[in-house]
């Protein structure tokens, strides 16, 4: 259908553009950039900060282009004295109640508000304080929230309940006690939010932020007594760069590898080492499922997010789930195992230290069940409870790692290209791909449909589970046996097939789910901004760097022969079971009534 046109004026000059359009839009196409805080492409557009007013001929008030669309014969002015007032205005107001501690913030020199006022040249303070110091929420063990920071932009709210459908934070109170806040205040870690870190990546200010361990890891790297060992997820050699100065989705794997042994890392691994291990688990326990008439469809079990969202809302649903942990936590118990044992390393003194993509990680690192090795040693040796220890010590996003360079010096673009540690920085192009939504699926249909058929693959780019559509489908032969798949990104996504799943009318056998927008490669731990744009570039580097790759195969790569032929024997067999596989628990919601409103109730708290 054709779209309408509007012919309009933009600061005297004429443009023709679709009357579909918000006047921001229109004008971001004539190459005017009007600032916002509230709105969020494809997401948000609140209309709540009043930074992006412009003038309208006729119009009695100053317009929102944010949430006003384009009309026939329109004629804006994008920066008059009377808008240029109001916005600098609008600016002041929100600054009178925000801490004044900008050197010390995490979004220092990446804070929309800071740049904004500067760019609209607010050089003073003319209103006084109107709200009280509130205290910092701290429950989570991934996100910290510092209420004093915030603006009452809405986007976290607008991108937890539109993109996730979780809801976790939501406005309270009214008129100038109002705020953004969990459930009955009880913090983040005490209600239903599945640690994604979306809320941090699409905060304009410092009031949603990583929890932040860069110094606790500082100072294990200079331990004497310890052995720290760093693993990296795919989607870091991807994000990494940008972080550091270079351009959107900057392929950087050598340099970070160099720049990871500069900061002091005994041995620099690779995380994709174990998402091939996961791949021969996973895809040996869909085959399992398929043959022994399992449950299905068998869902993947990589993203932490979408294993708490699952344990909340789904949790009659939960034998779906591939009972594989995901390869940064295998990555950790083969470490304190294996590779302690292999080098004669006491396990205890290994420090693991991951490199991701995600704050989801954070605090799938502590969960209760994360200490398989511990486990192991203790049955093996006179290891007591006062020794236990996590199979994973510290996660640190990419943007904890991009201030570590920064604080130790690192000329990250002048470092040389290096490659990873053997034997755990071995691994595949099906192992890279993991960093993008659909990589997961397709690296497990690599594996599996050569297992199953004893036929090797002509075409391994299986492209129909590639791209950023919110749900993928495709349909795979498996010997005869015709199988359907599906892609899911995003919770909102991911609803959508479990309560088909709950229905029984789910035509799966098997289903890929990634919590974040695109895949790892959007991780609420990724350098912000991060755009559908940017999204793109950094998965169209993840497939070059598969392409690039001698071995695109899991079940190919010999780090991981030689894993199972030494230590773990074969896939899906007792240690394996043991080590590489998990449960899941039934947190759900209870809801009940008082005084007529609706409230609901976490079973059990995030924070374990």
């Amino acid at each position: 259908m054709e779209k309408k046109m509007a012919n309009i004026k933009i600061n005297g000059n004429e443009f023709q553009v679709p009357e579909s359009l918000t006047i921001l839009e229109a004008c971001k196409r004539a190459g005017i950039r009007i600032p916002t805080l509230c709105y969020l492409e494809d997401v948000a557009r609140n209309a709540s900060c009043g930074v992006c007013v412009v003038e309208v001929k006729g119009a009695r008030s100053l317009v929102r282009s944010c949430s006003s669309c384009v009309h026939e014969g329109m004629e804006i002015a994008t920066h008059t004295p009377r808008v240029r007032d109001a916005r600098k205005t609008n600016i002041e107001l929100l600054l009178a109640n925000h801490p004044k501690d900008c050197l010390s913030c995490l979004r220092n020199q990446n804070c929309e508000l800071q740049t904004i006022s500067a760019d609209l040249g607010v050089k003073e303070e003319q209103f006084v304080r109107t709200k009280k110091e509130e205290a910092l929420d701290e429950t989570s063990p991934s996100i910290i929230r510092d209420p004093n920071k915030c603006i009452l932009c809405g986007r976290c709210i607008a991108v937890c309940a539109e993109v996730q459908t979780v809801s976790a934070i939501g406005l309270s109170k009214r008129g100038i006690k109002t705020k953004i806040s969990t459930y009955m205040e009880k913090g983040l870690g005490n209600v239903a939010c599945i640690n994604c870190g979306q809320c941090a990546l699409v905060c304009p200010t410092g009031a949603i932020v990583e929890r932040d361990d860069t110094d606790a890891v500082f100072e294990e790297i200079i331990n004497p007594d310890k052995v720290v060992i760093v693993q990296t997820a795919p989607a870091i050699r991807v994000g990494i760069g940008e972080a550091m100065g270079m351009g959107p989705g900057a392929l950087v794997t050598g340099q970070m590898v160099a720049g990871l042994r500069s900061l002091g890392f005994k041995k620099v691994f690779d995380t994709q080492f174990t998402a091939d291990l996961t791949i021969m688990e996973e895809g040996h326990e869909l085959i399992k499922r398929i043959t022994k008439k399992g449950a299905l469809p068998m869902i993947t079990s990589c993203s932490p997010g979408w294993i708490k969202f699952a344990e909340h809302f789904f949790p009659n649903s939960l034998e779906h789930l591939s009972t594989c942990k995901s390869p940064q936590q295998m990555f950790g118990v083969i470490a304190k195992t294996y590779y302690a044992a292999k080098m004669g390393i006491d396990p205890r003194k290994i420090v693991v230290v991951s490199i991701m993509p995600c704050t989801a990680k954070k605090y799938e690192a502590k969960r209760p069940e994360m200490m398989s090795a511990f486990e192991y040693w203790k049955e093996k040796t006179a290891m007591v409870n006062d020794d236990a220890f996590y199979d994973v010590d510290y996660v640190l996003t990419t943007r904890e790692l991009a201030r570590m360079f920064k604080e130790s010096g690192i000329r990250f673009s002048d470092l040389p290209l290096e490659e990873f540690d053997h034997p755990l920085g071995e691994s595949t192009g099906a192992a890279v791909i993991f960093g993008a939504t659909g990589g997961v699926m397709e690296a497990a249909l690599r594996t599996a449909y050569e297992v199953v058929t004893g036929k090797t693959l002509a075409d391994i780019n299986f492209t129909a589970v590639r791209g950023m559509d919110g749900i993928k489908e495709a349909e795979v032969d498996m010997n005869g046996t015709k199988i359907k798949v599906a892609v899911a990104h995003t919770l909102k996504n991911a609803r959508r097939i479990l309560e088909q799943v709950e229905k029984g009318e789910s035509p799966y056998a098997f289903v890929e789910v990634m919590t974040c927008p695109g895949g790892c490669i959007g991780g609420g731990g990724q350098p912000i901004p991060t755009t559908w744009e940017i999204r793109k570039k950094r998965a169209e580097s993840i497939y070059k760097e598969d392409a690039n790759k001698q071995i695109r195969k899991s079940h190919e790569n010999p780090q991981i022969a030689v894993l199972y032929k030494d230590f773990l024997k074969e896939p899906l067999g007792e240690l394996s079971h043991h080590l590489l596989h998990t449960t899941y628990e039934k947190r759900g919601l209870f809801v009940w009534k008082t005084n007529g409103e609706t409230k609901k109730k976490v079973k059990d708290p995030v924070h374990p």
